[in-house]
């Protein structure tokens, strides 16, 4: 994919994860595209609205994903990203098999923007450092310093 299909990619992910934060939960968004660019599915986070700790973007999407589609499928797909994923997210995307990752903002960005909130307690760990311990590869472009990834934080978190 091209670097301005990517920014535009995670400009709609950062659209999603305004559409979390409107809907009351965390600010995060995610989409999936197949290997032609197109978008396939899209999730938001649904931590506060659903209850469930497990409810970041990433691993709602790769829920979904991984009903709908064969891990070799998934292989060739690349998910985007508003925020560089968490460990846990990490982990649903390699064991979903998606061969892609490209985020806007990093953890450790958002970590030093919203400061310490039990709202979003982090782990100092890259979505890299995790991918890099596993069998397979996965491909990580990021972080792309976007404005709008950092605006759709602002506010929400008290740090």
């Amino acid at each position: 994919m091209s670097a301005s299909l990517d920014e535009e990619l995670l400009g709609r992910a950062i659209e999603i994860a305004w559409r979390a934060r409107r809907n009351g939960n965390h600010p995060f968004g995610a989409l999936l595209t197949g290997p032609d660019g197109a978008v396939l599915l899209e999730a938001e986070n649904s931590v506060n609205t659903q209850r469930d700790c497990t409810g970041h973007a990433e691993t709602n999407l790769m829920r979904l994903a991984s009903q709908r589609f064969d891990p070799g499928f998934l292989s060739q797909c690349t998910l985007y990203t508003s925020t560089e994923p968490c460990a846990m997210c990490a982990g649903a995307i390699y064991w979903g098999g998606v061969g892609r990752v490209v985020y806007a903002l990093s953890e450790s960005d958002l970590y030093d923007l919203i400061g310490r909130d039990e709202r979003n307690p982090a782990i100092d760990l890259q979505c890299r450092e995790v991918f890099a311990r596993c069998q397979k590869a996965v491909v990580v472009d990021g972080p792309f310093d976007l404005a709008a990834a950092r605006a759709v934080h602002l506010g929400f978190w008290k740090g």
